[in-house]
């Protein structure tokens, strides 16, 4: 009798997806004006182009980082190991009554940091935060040929209307409940100690440069 025939290829095993990266995400303040200028400045020229709608020079930028209203608008960051800002988000609101309630989002992300969601996690946390002040639509203008930015919007229920060179887009948001204004707190503090973490780290990283400099008799960074 012959034996039963067998399957070479073994069954495929069913792919475990792990928990969401956690990405924290800190506002930044007037204090922040210098990081932020750094990050806007390292931009490539095309994404400096895309981030603006136009290309800004250095002196431009500046004076964008200088003209910044911490009190009215929302500033946030996601920092490297070296606290270095690697994206940057800015929610803007109106200062006419009629305009309180909506909202305009813009994002930048260094070169070497896409790739990774930081934009869309930008997205969303503006969100979060603009739904907890009683913002009923976010508002995106950007250029058409920025794909980036108005795919995030899109994967997020936004409406995009294209009027040629130029695209809006328009996402209406609910109404904020308890889960989503604690939902805030609990992303404002996970963000903090990633930052206080990130900050002893680099301390503690300079301190043992400093040791093995006087070891050595060599300057820390010669």
């Amino acid at each position: 009798m012959p034996a039963p025939a067998t399957d070479t290829h073994p069954p495929r095993q069913p792919v475990r997806r792990g928990a969401p990266v956690v990405v924290p995400i800190r506002s930044l303040g007037p204090e922040h004006r210098g990081r932020i200028a750094v990050h806007l400045l390292r931009l490539e020229p095309g994404d400096r182009y895309l981030r603006f709608g136009y290309a800004a020079s250095d002196e431009q930028v500046l004076r964008y980082v200088q003209q910044l209203d911490f009190v009215r608008d929302e500033v946030f960051g996601i920092y490297n190991r070296r606290l270095e800002l690697i994206a940057v988000a800015h929610l803007a609101y109106g200062d006419a009554a009629e305009h309180r309630s909506c909202a305009e989002f813009g994002v930048s992300v260094l070169a070497q940091a896409r790739g990774r969601g930081f934009g869309a996690r930008l997205f969303e946390r503006a969100v979060m935060h603009a739904r907890n002040r009683d913002v009923r639509m976010v508002f995106i203008h950007a250029l058409s040929e920025n794909t980036a930015m108005l795919r995030i919007a899109r994967n997020a229920g936004a409406v995009v209307r294209r009027d040629g060179s130029e695209s809006e887009a328009y996402l209406e948001i609910a109404p904020a409940g308890l889960q989503s204004r604690m939902a805030q707190k609990v992303v404002h503090r996970l963000a903090e100690m990633d930052y206080q973490l990130k900050r002893q780290a680099r301390q503690f990283r300079a301190f043992l440069a400093g040791m093995q400099a006087a070891r050595s008799g060599t300057p820390p960074g010669a």
